[in-house]
């Protein structure tokens, strides 16, 4: 199968039958925008958002490999200060991110980035309460 970045991301998906792969959708997953897609230097990229990343210096996160993600894996609703919930990602889109475990903790990193931006969170087991750590425009 065919794909934009090189990868073998649609073979592993396991969402592969509801989007039909890069050929099927021409680089528009669940019709979205794939990160991949719109980048025809996409490792350069991928390797620029690593060193971004861990150049922001925050305690106890190193990021050594970013993966497609769909937005809808990895869009949490962050509390905000006057009660209300915000997602700040596209459910459709296919975004470049990790999840990064911490250290004598039983919170986790989530780092979600693109060209465009790089979001850093912290949150519990399966999402649970997270906090915006660093939303970063590129």
């Amino acid at each position: 199968m065919m794909t934009y970045c090189g990868k073998n991301c649609c073979k592993e998906c396991d969402r592969l039958l509801a989007c039909g792969g890069c050929e099927q959708c021409q680089g528009h997953p669940f019709g979205g925008s794939c990160v991949a897609e719109r980048n025809s230097n996409f490792s350069e990229l991928k390797q620029q958002l690593i060193e971004e990343i861990n150049a922001l210096g925050i305690g106890g996160l190193i990021v050594d490999d970013l993966n497609l993600l769909t937005g809808a894996y990895v869009n949490l609703e962050y509390p905000l200060s006057n009660g209300t919930t915000v997602k700040f990602l596209n459910d459709k889109d296919i975004y470049l991110g990790n999840q990064i475990e911490r250290q004598d903790s039983e919170r986790c990193y989530g780092v979600v980035a693109n060209e465009d931006f790089i979001l850093i969170c912290e949150y519990g087991y399966n999402g649970s309460d997270p906090e915006i750590v660093l939303y970063k425009r590129r």
